[in-house]
């Protein structure tokens, strides 16, 4: 089992910045990857940014690159979203998720274990 806690969401303007960050416990060791998804109201969930967990190799979503960022730091179990330029389209529940199988995915159900979400709220 793994457990995930998220923290950082909140109101912002367009344009602003926010830093989110999931705190990980449990079998952290079997953690193959780790990600950030979001969920819009009357919409599905969707992949935002990904990492690798030992390999640090990261993923972003068209709609969010070169405005995101995905970090991790190993030692704290911690993995981090660093939002810059934000948009009002941006506004979702945000979700960090972990995955154990050794298969790279954006596709939300190739992860089973998920946080309870923070609301992130872009005002125009």
């Amino acid at each position: 089992q793994v457990q995930l806690v998220e923290s950082g969401g909140g109101l912002v303007q367009a344009g602003g910045s926010l830093r989110l960050s999931c705190a990980a416990s449990g079998r952290t060791s079997s953690v193959y990857a780790m990600g950030w998804f979001r969920q819009a109201p009357g919409k599905e969930r969707e992949f935002a940014a990904g990492i690798r967990w030992r390999g640090g190799n990261t993923y972003y979503a068209d709609s969010v690159k070169g405005r995101f960022t995905i970090s991790k730091d190993s030692a704290k179990n911690r993995l981090y979203l660093q939002m810059d330029t934000l948009e009002p389209e941006d506004t979702a529940v945000y979700y960090c998720a972990a995955s154990l199988d050794a298969t790279w995915s954006r596709r939300p159900e190739e992860y089973g274990y998920w946080g309870q979400g923070t609301q992130v709220t872009v005002s125009s």
